[in-house]
């Protein structure tokens, strides 16, 4: 085993050999002076535990510098079963913010929009359910931090709420349950809360973890609590942005106006976009010319949390993509016609994969371990059938049975 001197390895650690010494004290490692050597044992225990120190000061460092930036509204998407009453729930809060507002005031669609209370603010995405959801997360994007199960209390869970729950754990959002449609005689609360304990998910009442508000989206019972809840979750997530980053964003949607052209709804995540700034989104770019909020107030600039709609792309962007800052026209075409490139060498690899003979399906098959191919088998006339089925009994082996 080799040896090291003790300040050779001070050296190689970047530490002073004072501070080396002084470690090895802590560590009851006997030594004479910092000529002495260390066992090869020895040096690399010196080594993990610097490595450690470091990387638990960095995180410190980290930590230290995340609670100095300020903090940004959470963002909440409401899913359910279909008439549940999620889009009556986004009409409540709706109304609710329009009403704080003056008569005759122009609302905007801009794919979400806030409500503010004394507690705070929190944004909310404009379109119920969970298809919004899944193009985005396919696309790889992070919307939502709170994701509001709605559940009637009359009706119970059902495949679409079980598929909404789904949704929202495979995006890492936290999870709020609302029982709506509290106001009905036949609401069963107790029967939902069964319900979710059987999936599990115990409500805290029964000294769970799980959330349950109930709500009636129609009298807007309930809905105050709703908000303070949301807002104890991200008081609790701790919900931060640095409005001096790189600005990143997300599409909400995007749609062709006969007026203005393409329109595209986004939300601000990190950093500040401002007026004139380049922007990309996946294989499409743009210079944004106008900004407009949700109260329809054009915006100069739009930081963390806001959603804003967009004019100066050049073509629709995708629901989902993510809206990157770049530098200039140069760099936006650039880096869109390499995207551009990349799908289609993958369109093309893809392309020669496919399998273009009955032989090369059943090496395909045979390849991924696959015994048997159920074929329905269609033809103009009964002798084209019964020449097919010919065809396919000489094709089938014994690795590879088919089934017609």
């Amino acid at each position: 085993m080799a040896k090291v001197r003790i300040y050779q390895l001070a050296k190689e650690l970047g530490m002073t050999n004072e501070e080396l010494l002084e470690l090895l004290d802590q560590m009851g490692v006997p030594y004479k002076s910092h000529a002495s050597t260390l066992s090869e044992e020895d040096a690399e225990a010196v080594r993990e535990l610097v490595k450690e120190q470091r990387g638990l000061q960095e995180k410190l460092a980290e930590e230290e510098r995340r609670k100095a930036l300020p903090r940004r509204p959470p963002v909440v998407a409401i899913m359910g079963h279909v008439d549940h009453g999620k889009t009556t729930l986004l009409d409540y809060l709706r109304k609710s913010r329009i009403a704080e507002k003056e008569a005759g005031g122009i609302t905007q669609h801009v794919g979400a929009f806030e409500v503010k209370t004394p507690q705070g603010t929190v944004v909310f995405i404009d379109t119920p359910g969970h298809e919004a959801f899944t193009t985005i997360r396919q696309r790889g994007a992070k919307v939502a931090d709170i994701a509001v199960i709605v559940i009637a209390a009359d009706d119970g869970i059902m495949p679409q709420t079980d598929e909404a729950i789904a949704h929202a754990k495979a995006a890492g959002a936290k999870i709020v349950f609302a029982l709506n449609k509290m106001d009905l005689p036949q609401a069963d609360p107790e029967r939902v809360k069964r319900q979710l304990m059987e999936r599990g998910f115990v409500p805290e009442e029964y000294g769970g973890e799980a959330i349950v508000v109930p709500i009636s989206a129609k009298t807007g019972q309930g809905v105050q609590d709703l908000l303070e809840m949301i807002l104890l979750i991200a008081e609790l997530e701790d919900y931060r942005a640095d409005p001096n980053a790189e600005p990143k964003g997300v599409i909400l949607e995007s749609k062709l106006d006969k007026q203005a052209g393409i329109i595209a709804n986004m939300l601000v995540q990190e950093g500040t976009f401002r007026v004139g700034d380049y922007v990309v989104a996946g294989e499409v770019y743009g210079r944004i010319r106008a900004m407009m909020d949700a109260d329809g107030n054009q915006r100069k600039e739009a930081g963390p949390g806001s959603a804003v709609q967009v004019l100066g792309f050049q073509e629709l962007p995708h629901a989902g993509e993510v809206v990157e800052w770049v530098p200039d026209l140069e760099a936006a075409k650039e880096i869109t016609e390499e995207r551009k490139e990349e799908r289609r060498a993958r369109e093309e690899a893809e392309r020669e994969r496919r399998p273009r003979t009955m032989a090369d399906l059943l090496r395909a098959l045979q390849e991924e371990g696959k015994k048997e191919v159920n074929l329905i088998l269609r033809a103009d006339t009964q002798g084209s059938l019964e020449a097919i089925q010919h065809i396919l009994a000489k094709e089938s082996t014994e690795e590879v049975k088919i089934n017609v």
